[in-house]
């Protein structure tokens, strides 16, 4: 939900939070000369025209939310902090766990719209990084640099790392004990934490050139506790297997960046959420992937309100958990 600022400061492991609101402006100008330049094929000057209401928008919208101290799980506990997009620091199994990290403060030209609800600083040692895929927003390599860095001050060694298939270039330079690359269904142990790499419907891409790249989701299990993290997704019958091959208890579902109508085949909508956290037979539904970056055209706040709708729709009202950013709940 928020990324931004992409230079780090090497003595310190944090991000920069200085912001260079010059630079951001020069890049705007650029893309509304661009817009305002001739452009021979209707659709590509129609998506370029959407971007630029997206940017413009993120520009002016000031930035809200609150950025807290975590509160540490006990033993067996699985503690959870939203930290804004799609980013979670898990407490699972003895471990402290990072789901796709993004502390930026600026994503190229969007804006975040809501601030990290932690900082890097504040973190404990980070045993386990996943990343689902290599899109900007969840593969933000200033955020990966800082942390391996500022774990690695505190206990005197780098987390590991673990990706899908064909991410290792992406990450190699950045500082981590280990690289490990799954395939779906494959697992990874780490002490009682056990990692599985499930399916999603979505792509790998970073850029144009590089569709080899995997993507998907992870379980975590460890004793009595589990999770998924359904990375960026749309609705497929994957989340059915999912949930009769690994049950896990609590599920982090994608509910934003769904207009217009086609966004739908990479990403759930609060509807195809619902479904989806049916599907999976999940105890606990925890929505992410909205309000922190302008990616698409619904309205900011309308994910959470047709979540309502749905959940009280499909009679699941009382196992949504929507978690303010920052926020350490235990499970």
């Amino acid at each position: 939900m928020r990324h931004s600022g992409l230079s780090t400061r090497k003595h310190s492991g944090r991000l920069d939070e200085s912001t260079k609101v010059p630079a951001v402006v020069r890049i705007c100008s650029r893309i509304a000369m661009m817009l305002r330049s001739p452009v021979s094929h209707p659709t590509l000057r129609q998506r370029a025209q959407a971007f630029g209401r997206l940017v413009r928008h993120s520009a002016v919208t000031p930035r809200s939310g609150q950025t807290r101290m975590p509160k540490l799980a006990k033993s067996g506990e699985l503690g959870l902090t939203f930290i804004g997009h799609a980013s979670f620091f898990v407490q699972i199994g003895g471990l402290n766990v990072l789901i796709d990290p993004n502390f930026a403060r600026w994503l190229f030209v969007l804006k975040r719209l809501r601030q990290p609800g932690l900082r890097i600083v504040d973190l404990p040692p980070i045993d386990l990084v996943l990343i689902t895929h290599a899109h900007f927003d969840h593969l933000h390599r200033p955020s990966l640099r800082a942390i391996a860095r500022r774990t690695k001050q505190l206990c005197g060694k780098a987390p590991i790392m673990v990706t899908p298939k064909h991410v290792h270039d992406l990450v190699s330079d950045l500082g981590y004990s280990r690289l490990v690359e799954l395939d779906w269904w494959a697992n990874y142990t780490l002490g009682d934490l056990e990692v599985t790499h499930v399916p999603s419907r979505h792509w790998g891409a970073r850029i144009l050139s590089d569709a080899h790249r995997g993507y998907g989701g992870y379980v975590l299990r460890a004793g009595k506790n589990s999770l998924y993290h359904a990375g960026d997704t749309a609705y497929f019958a994957g989340f059915r297997e999912i949930g009769e091959r690994l049950s896990p208890d609590v599920a982090l579902l994608g509910i934003g960046a769904y207009h217009p109508e086609g966004f739908r085949n990479v990403h759930t909508s609060p509807e195809d959420a619902t479904k989806a956290f049916l599907d999976l037979g999940s105890r606990w539904m925890v929505p992410m992937h909205y309000g922190s970056f302008r990616l698409s055209h619904e309205p900011v706040d309308e994910p959470l309100q047709l979540l309502e709708q749905e959940a009280a729709s499909a009679g699941v009202s009382d196992k949504v958990v929507v978690m303010d950013e920052g926020v350490t709940r235990f499970f």
